[in-house]
């Protein structure tokens, strides 16, 4: 089943994938608050990863951890393509990314290494072609 997602949607998405993750908050937060189910909860589940890199961005690993475990949560109820992106991507990435941060911890976030030369790789939203 091929949903057909707005015109803000993607928008996200490219806000997502260019991290620009506050700006993707605000836009899919916009469509979270008018949206009924089941895109509500997968919207919601995209801009708590979103806002979760938003905060490892700024160092705080408890709100990275929490909200990345959040997000994810709530994309597992979703097929791995939705939306005409890949859900099961995502959440791996994800994965990856939060077993990465639990074995840094909170202490040693800010000596990881997350400017240009990245030592943690981020979650990007692969689009499908269904």
């Amino acid at each position: 089943m091929s949903e057909i997602m707005p015109q803000e949607f993607w928008q996200g998405v490219e806000q997502f994938n260019s991290g620009q993750f506050y700006a993707c908050h605000d836009t899919l937060e916009a469509l979270w608050i008018e949206a009924g189910e089941p895109e509500k909860t997968f919207y919601q589940g995209i801009l708590q990863i979103a806002v979760a890199l938003y905060h490892l961005e700024n160092l705080n690993w408890r709100g990275a951890v929490i909200l990345l475990g959040e997000g994810s949560n709530r994309l597992q109820r979703y097929p791995s393509s939705y939306g005409g992106i890949d859900v099961d991507e995502l959440l791996s990435q994800s994965a990856v990314l939060l077993a990465t941060l639990q074995k840094i911890g909170p202490d040693k976030i800010a000596d990881s290494d997350l400017g240009e030369n990245q030592v943690l790789s981020l979650p990007r939203i692969v689009l499908t072609t269904d």
